[in-house]
């Protein structure tokens, strides 16, 4: 029989949400290649320090046992070969010998493989790749490598804090806030209160994260959190949505517009997914985060982004 992942839950990331590789890219992004390689083969056998989604990757695969593995994770990386053996030494050295499986692609787009791979997540710090894997209907987030790591306060917890809007859910309330205003937005939500919102790029992970929970271990449990600046009364149709969808979340923060961040230092995340930048950023101060750019707000930079690129220079 072929072997398949298709039981498993897989993450495919990059090197760098992995491992904190910020030194040598730093060397990469200068443009000279060849000194990169240099590098991170003399540098074979020093272990790269964790990196941001390290203590997530870790945790979840601690999921995994003699009889069952639950979880795949699969290095896919724009890295070349030979920085791919460190990066495996690198593995072994952190505890995590059943990372065995990698693509490597040399500078080239590596999120065409998460399809065969079946990746219910993709993390990456390369800002390009995570939005064309969205485009692709693959949950995917930046990871923003200046984060502050995770804590070791649970040690026999995954923790995983969502945002709503453009993440678990589609982006349909978020246009109305951003073309009608608060009022309105509110309005919208009670009146559909009892309409369940559309699915959105989050919300695949975040059912696989619950079947891996109703499977069980002895030594690791999954305790998830919704974030969102929603408050009453548009609080019902977020709760509605999730018990239509028999999921079930741990903690839920309705937080009508504070920031995120301080709230997320009292979960202690190993994660955190939000589409807002400035949630984001705000998060990362104090936890490891990540950006999903997707829905309405994103689109509206993005185009902005793309009319400055195409804009002739200036004389």
């Amino acid at each position: 029989m072929a072997l398949t992942l298709d039981d498993k839950l897989v993450v495919a990331i990059s090197s760098r949400a992995l491992f904190d590789f910020e030194e040598e890219n730093r060397i990469f992004e200068h443009g000279d290649d060849r000194a990169y390689v240099a590098l991170q083969l003399a540098r074979l056998d020093v272990p790269a320090p964790p990196g941001v989604a390290f203590s997530l990757v870790r945790k979840l695969l601690a999921f995994n046992g003699a009889e069952h593995q639950r979880v795949e994770v699969v290095l896919l990386s724009r890295n070349d070969p030979v920085s791919g053996m460190r990066v495996f030494r690198s593995c072994q050295a952190h505890g995590l010998p059943s990372v065995q499986r990698g693509v490597f692609t040399q500078g080239r787009d590596p999120f065409r493989y998460l399809r065969p791979l079946g990746a219910h997540l993709f993390l990456s710090a390369n800002e390009t790749d995570v939005r064309s894997a969205l485009h692709l209907g693959y949950p995917a987030a930046r990871v923003l490598t200046e984060s502050v790591q995770a804590g070791d306060a649970h040690p026999h917890e995954v923790r995983i804090a969502f945002d709503g809007d453009a993440v678990l859910f589609s982006d349909e309330a978020e246009r109305v806030y951003q073309s009608e205003g608060l009022a309105a937005f509110q309005r919208h939500e009670r009146d559909k209160a009892a309409q369940p919102l559309p699915e959105g790029p989050f919300k695949p992970l975040l059912a696989a994260l619950h079947r891996l929970q109703q499977a069980g271990s002895a030594d690791m449990r999954i305790r998830t959190a919704l974030v969102t600046a929603r408050s009453a009364p548009a609080h019902e149709r977020a709760i509605r949505t999730l018990m239509d969808w028999n999921i079930t979340v741990d903690e839920a923060m309705f937080l009508g517009g504070l920031p995120k961040g301080e709230f997320l230092r009292e979960f202690e995340p190993d994660f955190f997914f939000d589409d807002q930048t400035g949630h984001v950023d705000s998060a990362a101060r104090h936890v490891p985060a990540g950006h999903v750019s997707s829905g309405i707000a994103n689109a509206a930079a993005e185009a902005v982004q793309a009319a400055q690129a195409s804009a002739p220079a200036a004389p």
